[in-house]
């Protein structure tokens, strides 16, 4: 599926370039937020940049005009062959069943945000899950996540316990570190690979900015490695 009809939403990776995305895409900066142990807690909403119809963003990690391309991948010879699978979610998870709450987590979603290790960890809060603080803050931690690898389940309906995000991009930063995350997309935006097959749709995925990843095009935390920095 290659065409866009004016108004889709879509995401396009480009062979060895960058990211095209279309459809009036909101873009805007999101800041980690730190719990009293340090660990990431939460999220504070930064500056968004003026809607536009079409934009193009780096993910070789090397543009001068971040977040956007400037064209540096090709003087940088960058490699974004894709490894990721197209395979689904829960094809490949790993669970953890509590009394109130089921965690399943996608080591290949996995971005290394880290706000699944707040207080007693996400696991041991689903495990105690019978309280019904543990079960919030389970569910909390889960939906904090922003690749969507850690994900909550209600007991009763066996559904997912998604954040009702509204299609969007969100450039994750950290302040207290002064480094850069990856990209954040949220509502289940259509991400097509280069050669023109579609990715699972999710509520909430992140692609690589940083151009390291070994799950190309999705993040898997080689950024911290990268100490990449798209902020001045």
């Amino acid at each position: 599926m290659t065409n866009n009809p004016k108004g889709t939403r879509r995401i396009k990776v480009t062979k060895d370039g960058p990211y095209i995305v279309s459809g009036n895409v909101p873009l805007g900066e999101e800041d980690i937020v730190a719990g009293s142990d340090g660990e990431p807690a939460g999220w504070d909403k930064g500056p968004s940049f003026p809607v536009r119809e079409t934009y193009a963003l780096c993910r070789c990690g090397a543009s001068k005009a971040k977040p956007f391309c400037d064209g540096s991948h090709v003087e940088a010879a960058f490699d974004g062959t894709e490894t990721a699978g197209h395979g689904p979610y829960l094809e490949n998870v790993e669970r953890t069943i509590g009394p109130g709450i089921d965690l399943t987590y996608s080591e290949e979603f996995c971005a290394c945000a880290r706000f699944c290790h707040g207080g007693k960890g996400a696991w041991n809060y689903a495990e105690a899950s019978g309280d019904p603080e543990a079960r919030a803050r389970a569910v909390e931690e889960a939906c904090a996540c922003p690749s969507g690898s850690l994900v909550a389940w209600d007991k009763t309906s066996g559904a997912a316990i998604e954040p009702a995000y509204e299609p969007g991009i969100s450039l994750v930063e950290n302040p207290r570190t002064g480094l850069s995350g990856p990209l954040w997309v949220k509502g289940a935006i259509p991400i097509e690979s280069a050669d023109g097959v579609e990715y699972e749709r999710r509520n909430r995925v992140t692609l690589c900015r940083c151009g390291r990843s070994d799950r190309k095009p999705f993040c898997d935390g080689s950024h911290l490695d990268a100490a990449l920095k798209s902020k001045p």
